[in-house]
């Protein structure tokens, strides 16, 4: 708590008015943004749009206020939307908001363990493909909404297939109003989107238009919004509904995919906003304002939150100063709901799903996934492929794990790759002629020296001819050794002794040596057997009878 008030205390000395203002003015820019994703957001989790705007005002006060940087704006995201859509599908929306209270339990006590630091170690391949694969989920969730159609299913996948048996067929003006919303997006001018979202430019011609052609909201031919209740807490809310005791066990395993990706999309939104603002984010304070925002956010009836990127830029790039910008962006989403209720209920369904296609759309990191195929990064592209497939197949935790562990075997079959070079010993002689030693093979090792590569230098070492009687390993590009490679050496050492053939080892590493050293394999070899490098070892052994008594390991 006193590093918490030391922060608001430097994050807020010298405020003034100019200050305020700056604030004010990147708050009302953020909140136009994050209006009409609030509510395409709320509808997409399976819930409704009050239920987003709800999340994205708590969200604002609650985790704005609490959070580990000055910059972090949080709401709904399509991210989430994508994993409650499931839950929904299954559990309702009760379920939904009952997996987000637990959600909130789970991020505390990921805050007290402190594992916000585990975010580091995901491969950004994995990350790309995540966001790739979420983005996916999200086209696809939308497909009913942009074409008025009616399918069923848990998820994705199963509401397309589920067109075979129920037909498809499109309504013509939620064909409209969602072309036109894409259409507004993609043309609106990137100088006047600065000023005015393109997402909230088409969410006003889809109401102005839908007016025209649906007076009445009892017999329009598009599925719209529907009222917002004007308070700020909806029928669905578990403080008015309470809590199903009987579904919190087939909860669990979903509010641990909701905590985790929470975890994820929060803390990474912090390192690259904390980039743009040259600003490190607290990731356990950050961990603890997620958590409990998300207790407090659905017993108002809000869908689960997590920090977004999207709104978290806006406010930086709008010149924001300190963590009162998303309080204000929070404030002005309330006057909106509260003066501009009525119109939002009017939107079209069709409308919010163009918005969130375009939005599925730039989601991806573009710029990323070029650089992966144009370099045939084939080791990154695989990485990015495969969490991407497991995104739209399973669910989104499994694609994350399943991508970290693509990436782990992908690194151990390259870092199976051990170079092996044999060669004769090639010695001046004093008229300058050289003199070649076929007796004595020194044999170059480089890569790491473990259970996927051991086999290799076994095999090599069946090369030796009969006439060998000495043999030198040269190790200092040998960066890693573990136990297994270090078994296979005694095994390979007993052997070659066997044989009379004189073994040392050149330019051992420290951490290698000091692995010899405890498996007891540098007792074994002998002190006397290793040397700086390969040409000490070569002159050592000159000097030495290449001869040795078989040693027992």
């Amino acid at each position: 708590m006193k590093t918490y008030l030391g922060d608001l205390r430097r994050e807020f000395s010298g405020y003034n008015g100019a200050a305020f203002l700056a604030d004010l003015m990147a708050g009302l820019t953020v909140a136009a943004v994050a209006l009409p994703l609030a509510l395409a957001f709320g509808v997409s989790s399976g819930a409704d749009a009050a239920s987003g705007m709800i999340t994205a005002i708590v969200a604002g006060i609650v985790i704005g206020i609490l959070g580990g940087a000055s910059y972090q704006i949080s709401g709904p995201t399509g991210a989430m939307a994508a994993i409650l859509i499931g839950i929904s599908a299954k559990y309702g929306v009760q379920g939904v908001l009952t997996a987000g209270l637990l959600t909130g339990v789970i991020l505390l006590v990921a805050a007290v363990l402190r594992v916000g630091k585990l975010v580091s170690i995901i491969p950004v391949p994995v990350i790309t493909g995540f966001t790739s694969g979420i983005a996916i989920v999200i086209a696809l969730g939308q497909v009913d909404n942009f074409f008025g159609t009616v399918s069923e299913g848990e998820n994705a996948i199963q509401k397309l297939l589920s067109y075979g048996e129920l037909g498809f067929s499109p309504n013509g003006q939620a064909v409209l109003f969602s072309v036109l919303a894409m259409a507004v997006m993609i043309l609106w001018p990137k100088k006047l989107a600065k000023y005015l979202p393109g997402s909230l430019v088409a969410i006003i011609v889809a109401v102005v238009l839908n007016f025209i052609l649906n007076p009445a909201a009892e017999s329009s031919a598009v599925a719209e919004v529907g009222a917002i209740p004007q308070k700020l807490m909806t029928p669905d809310s578990l403080l008015l509904n309470g809590i199903d005791i009987s579904t919190l066990p087939n909860l669990i395993a979903p509010a641990i995919s909701i905590a985790a990706l929470g975890m994820i999309e929060s803390l990474l939104c912090g390192a690259a906003a904390g980039r743009m603002k040259g600003e490190p984010l607290n990731s356990t304070r950050e961990l603890v304002a997620q958590g409990i925002g998300n207790i407090i956010i659905p017993i108002l009836g809000g869908v689960p939150a997590t920090a977004a990127i999207a709104r978290t830029s806006v406010a930086i790039k709008s010149g924001g100063r300190t963590r009162m910008v998303s309080v204000i962006h929070s404030i002005t989403l309330i006057l909106s709901m509260f003066l501009l209720g009525g119109v939002m209920g009017r939107i079209p369904l069709a409308s919010l799903a163009g918005v969130l296609m375009v939005t599925a759309w730039r989601m991806n990191d573009w710029a990323a996934i070029r650089e992966i195929f144009r370099k045939r990064l084939k080791s990154a592209a695989a990485q990015f492929l495969v969490t991407m497939v497991a995104t739209v197949l399973f669910d989104l935790v499994i694609a994350i794990l399943v991508g970290i562990v693509a990436a782990m075997l992908l690194f151990v079959l390259k870092s199976c790759d051990l170079k092996i070079a044999v060669s004769d010993v090639k010695r001046k002689n004093a008229d300058g002629t050289d003199q070649i030693r076929t007796d004595v093979k020194v044999v170059y090792l480089t890569g790491p020296l473990f259970f996927g590569t051991q086999d290799q230098l076994t095999q090599a070492m069946l090369q030796l001819g009969e006439e060998t009687h000495g043999v030198i390993f040269s190790v200092r590009g040998v960066p890693y050794i573990d136990e297994s490679a270090i078994s296979e050496l005694e095994t390979l050492l007993a052997d070659l002794r066997s044989r009379s053939i004189r073994v040392m080892f050149s330019g051992v590493q420290p951490n290698v040596k000091h692995e010899m050293e405890r498996t007891g394999f540098a007792a074994a070899l002998g002190e006397e057997n290793f040397a700086w490098d390969a040409i000490e070892a070569i002159e050592t052994m000159e000097q030495l009878p290449l001869v040795d008594t078989p040693v027992q390991l």
